[in-house]
């Protein structure tokens, strides 16, 4: 799915905003824009009001960025600009991510994330679950191995 250029411009400010460097795991242009490629790959924005984005006049808060093979979807990248955070916009953006999978019919979700990660509560509110982990999957830039954890969630 590729998306206007403009929406690209938008995942890049919010994943500069929020995606802290020493962890690596934010992507490069290049990688979100060849994933917009592929034709099994959607996202979705949020404004700051709630909705998704309509016009250039709209401040973009969040996206996600989710990749589907068969009946199974994996979320990639998910995202809320610091300055919008706690204001419900993440449970939105992620309710709306899996209404979109579970209408495309999807029957399974599935997500990689940082140990400790705060995002992890947010997940667990919608219902993924841990199914597994990688030991030492992230490095941060000191060094530091980090576990990834998979998390999964049955619509």
């Amino acid at each position: 799915m590729t998306g206007p250029e403009d929406d690209l411009d938008r995942i890049m400010h919010v994943m500069e905003l929020a995606f802290a460097p020493e962890y690596g795991e934010a992507w490069t242009r290049r990688q979100v824009s060849d994933a917009l490629l592929l034709p099994n790959t959607r996202y979705g924005l949020i404004s700051s009001n709630g909705d998704a984005i309509v016009s250039d006049a709209d401040q973009t808060a969040g996206f996600f960025l989710s990749r589907s093979i068969l009946d199974e979807e994996e979320l990639l990248l998910f995202a809320i600009a610091p300055s919008f955070r706690r204001r419900g916009l993440g449970h939105t953006l992620l309710t709306r991510f899996i209404e979109q999978a579970r209408s495309h019919g999807m029957t399974r979700l599935f997500l990689e994330m940082r140990s400790e990660n705060p995002a992890g509560i947010l997940y667990a509110s919608h219902g993924f679950r841990q199914v597994g982990v990688r030991p030492g999957y992230y490095r941060t830039t000191d060094g530091l191995r980090i576990d990834a954890v998979s998390q999964a969630l049955d619509l």
